[in-house]
This record gives structure tokens, C-alpha cells and sequence, in this order.
């Protein structure tokens, strides 16, 4: 984790935003005390769900389930 100065944050702060983009983590400083934390956004749920592969389990799928215990039903 990089830490900078609220100082250094503000005259540079393309470069630290350039830094987090790929990935870095800032800690920032005022005073000599930690009061903010910079870090990579998260995907959003949308993009999140665009690259989680699909659960399988062996058997019957649920949908297969449902279908089949309304039927026993009816």
C-alpha cells in the first residue's frame, strides 16, 4: 500500500488516480494521521454477473425438479 500526504495528494493527484486505476491502493495522511483510503473501484453488480460462470450440479436441473413435482401432484 503507497501513502502520500494529503499535500501530495492534492499537487498530484492525476498521478495517484492513474495509480489506483491500475490497481494500487493509497493510503492518505493529514497531520501525521491516516484519514482516507483510495483504492480500485469494484465491478459493478452488472459487470460482476457477466463473468460468473454458471453453478452445475449433477442430477436434474431445478427447473427439471419443479416440472416434475407438479406433475406428481396434479
Amino acid at each position: 500500500m503507497m501513502t502520500v500526504t494529503f499535500s501530495q495528494l492534492r499537487n498530484h493527484a492525476r498521478e495517484y488516480f492513474d495509480a489506483v486505476e491500475r490497481g494500487e491502493t493509497i493510503e492518505v495522511y493529514r497531520r501525521g494521521k491516516p484519514v482516507a483510503i483510495l483504492s480500485p473501484a469494484r465491478a459493478s453488480r452488472r459487470e460482476y454477473w457477466r463473468h460468473v460462470k454458471p453453478l452445475k450440479i449433477e442430477g436434474l436441473s431445478l427447473s427439471q425438479a419443479i416440472i416434475e413435482d407438479r406433475e406428481e401432484r396434479f
